[in-house]
């Protein structure tokens, strides 16, 4: 390429676009002294562009002649002062942070360390880290239509946590170059798995690029999960079954999930990056201005809320402006219909003290207009115990709920009483009505990436990580899990019948919970990770969802659905307003809590310890659901029996006020939840639930 003027262009919006014959770039640093843009050529070669125009903090220029496709970094200029924090050097090649393709992996982690010898006292390292670290590509704008977004209502939603590359990587339809792809998603005998299922929104972990932690590297294994970001514009380029199709695949996959009626939602890491701490490579935002991205104290070392070596300054406007163009290019460009925030009390947490709301950041996510009707879910903790913030987010948030997880697990283990189950079973309305959220805000979950799966929630004690190479010491020690007499595989059919009852009980409590269910992808398939409640870094079958129709696992899946349809056709199950005892038209409250006497539940019964047994009675005629035309829509009434003790219990079914006849309609003792008994029940009358069993009974509603 001959020399040309570069011509001023304008900071705004940051990145690479192709305009006026050639590309404007943009990147922000307000400590560099001069910012050198570097072409790369096909065979390696390099081209320096200085940048000279200097605009808000932003470096900026449009360089004629340059298309699609050119890869490209940046060497940044400026002060190399530790103490305070900055690290800049122009012998490491940096990734546009705004980069929406980014090429190659790291190489000779040497090469991209930005110091000598101590990284707090040690010189500038002057060894050139071209050729060592992944290149910027730039890309043209538009491609495949996304369709249309669901926008399916919060009440209605059904979430499914899945790993784009775990979830069809054994899927035996997909052809075997796009499994483990974003096309493997989009492939006809997945979307018919996910709609057959009846879930309304996957969760994708991490999709964002991503760059493997040197301990990792020196192990010889890869960051399997995903939070270890490079790049917050760039979809990985792994999970492309063309190499630099990854933009495109991208959109077809989120377009093939709408069709089918399914959101996307993904899961994202603004709370730190790859980068790590003070000792790890310079590979983007620490070259470009460390202390305007990263948390840092007094000594310039980086503050660490997450456990991963660095914190992302959420007080930061190149950050909130980072996050928040991020959050948008995915939502607007690439059709996202929301995001999981991970480690999200972080990010609300400036300074690195008090959890605040209404940060910078989170309050410039909640305004934008388009990001508002996208669906915010926020993982309310960090790596620390400040950090721990259930309940305590703005209203415009929903949140994992952790106290729902714990607690029904241990209430199926028979170890908590019922006057939690009460709270996490309606909506967990002690976390959530004080700032006016809905019940919806509580997403529920029993089980996630992180932790047992199903299976081995109900086989192991305790965790068996072994493989990770930490030596045991990664991952969580107490796991609320209960391996029914037995710690994992075994061949015992009354322990392997036990389990089999156990996980149908967990998935029906969290399906007919008043909240948000989130399913983890695999769990209805009775996958087993051998124990193993941490297993970020093993891209193995451990990892991996089965396809193998094993019994136990049709059985298991047969069951799901079955729950979920009833959770779909029942608007009373899936309330969006929290109840309050409201008038019905049966004359009785909206809902009514049982003992098994058959009579309303009593201070003693609440406070008695030892009670493992609990009837909630739900009115249907005036659930609040609405249609989508905005109708409210009347139900039948719902008696749910949750019995986790150990020995069959007669429960006498509620008086003649709550419905004249009661109808089995899901039985968690039997394989797939057909009750052993379809026959009415008349209202009064007394029947036998057995041991470790859930059952759901149906009553038609009173129209007087």
């Amino acid at each position: 390429m001959p020399d040309v003027d570069v011509l001023p262009g304008h900071p705004f919006p940051l990145g690479a676009h192709p305009e006026a014959g050639g590309v404007r770039f943009a990147v922000a640093s307000s400590v560099a002294e001069a910012v050198e843009l570097c072409l790369i050529g096909e065979d390696g070669s390099e081209r320096r562009v200085e940048l000279t125009e200097h605009t808000f903090g932003i470096w900026h220029g449009l360089v004629p002649a340059v298309t699609p496709g050119q890869r490209y970094g940046y060497r940044v200029h400026g002060p190399y002062e530790p103490d305070r924090g900055l690290r800049c050097n122009p012998h490491k090649l940096l990734i546009d942070p705004y980069a929406r393709r980014i090429s190659g992996t790291v190489g000779d982690l040497k090469a991209t360390l930005g110091y000598e010898g101590d990284p707090m006292s040690g010189r500038r390292s002057t060894v050139d880290s071209l050729g060592h670290v992944p290149l910027s590509v730039v890309t043209s704008p538009g491609g495949v239509d996304t369709g249309i977004k669901p926008e399916t209502p919060f009440e209605e939603t059904v979430i499914y946590e899945l790993h784009v590359k775990g979830f069809t990587k054994l899927h035996p339809d997909v052809p075997p170059h796009q499994r483990g792809t974003y096309l493997g998603l989009t492939h006809p005998a997945v979307l018919d798995y996910l709609v057959r299922l009846g879930v309304t929104a996957v969760e994708l972990l991490p999709v964002h690029a991503i760059a493997d932690e040197p301990s990792l590297r020196r192990r010889g294994m890869r960051n399997y999960w995903g939070y270890s970001t490079l790049g917050f514009h760039a979809p990985h380029e792994a999970y492309a079954s063309e190499p630099g199709q990854e933009v495109a695949e991208f959109r077809t996959m989120v377009a093939a999930l709408h069709a089918a009626g399914i959101e996307v939602i993904l899961d994202v890491v603004f709370n730190h990056t790859c980068e790590g701490a003070v000792d790890g490579p310079t590979l983007s935002l620490r070259g470009f201005d460390a202390p305007a991205y990263y948390l840092h104290d007094r000594n310039g070392s980086t503050v660490d809320l997450t456990g991963c070596g660095n914190t992302l300054n959420p007080g930061s406007l190149p950050v909130v402006r980072l996050v928040t163009d991020s959050l948008r290019y995915f939502a607007n460009e690439l059709g996202v219909d929301g995001f999981r925030f991970d480690l999200a009390s972080a990010l609300g947490r400036p300074r690195g003290g008090w959890f605040d709301p209404d940060s910078a950041l989170m309050t410039a996510i909640s305004v934008d207009p388009g990001l508002a009707r996208c669906k915010l879910i926020a993982e309310p903790w960090d790596a620390t115990a400040d950090g721990y913030r259930v309940g305590g987010f703005a209203p415009q948030w929903t949140e994992w709920n952790d106290r729902f997880r714990d607690g029904v697990r241990d209430f199926w283990r028979g170890a908590v009483n019922v006057r939690d189950l009460a709270y996490r079973l309606s909506g967990s309305e002690d976390l959530y009505a004080a700032n006016t959220r809905r019940p919806w805000a509580s997403i529920n979950f029993v089980t996630a990436h992180d932790g047992f799966t199903l299976r081995d929630l109900v086989s192991y004690n305790n965790k068996h990580n072994e493989e990770n190479g930490e030596g045991g010491r990664d991952g969580a020690d107490f796991n609320r899990s209960w391996n029914c007499g037995v710690e994992g595989e075994t061949a015992d059919p009354d322990v392997l019948a036990l389990r089999d009852r156990q996980a149908r009980n967990l998935l029906a409590t969290l399906l007919l919970s008043t909240g948000t269910p989130m399913l983890t992808a695999g769990d209805e398939r009775w996958r087993t990770q051998g124990g193993n409640n941490n297993p970020y870094c093993l891209d193995n079958e451990v990892s991996w969802v089965s396809w193998e129709p094993l019994p136990q696992a049709e059985d298991l899946l047969s069951f799901t659905r079955k729950v979920i349809a009833l959770r779909a056709d029942s608007p009373a199950l899936r309330q969006p307003h929290f109840f309050d005892g409201r008038p019905t038209h049966s004359g009785k409250p909206d809902l009514v809590w049982f003992s098994p006497r058959g009579e309303p539940m009593n201070d003693d019964d609440w406070f008695d310890e030892k009670r493992r047994t609990l009837g909630m009675w739900i009115d249907g005629s005036t659930s609040l659901s609405r249609d989508r035309s905005g109708e409210l829509i009347p139900d039948d009434n719902w008696l749910v029996l949750l019995h986790a003790g150990a020995e069959p219990i007669e429960f006498t079914l509620p008086g003649i006020g709550f419905g004249e006849v009661f109808v089995p309609v899901l039985d968690s003792g039997t394989p797939r939840g057909e009750p052993l008994d379809i026959r009415p029940v008349e209202a009064g009358k007394s029947l036998t639930v057995a041991a470790r069993t859930l059952l759901v009974l149906r009553t038609p509603r009173t129209t007087a």
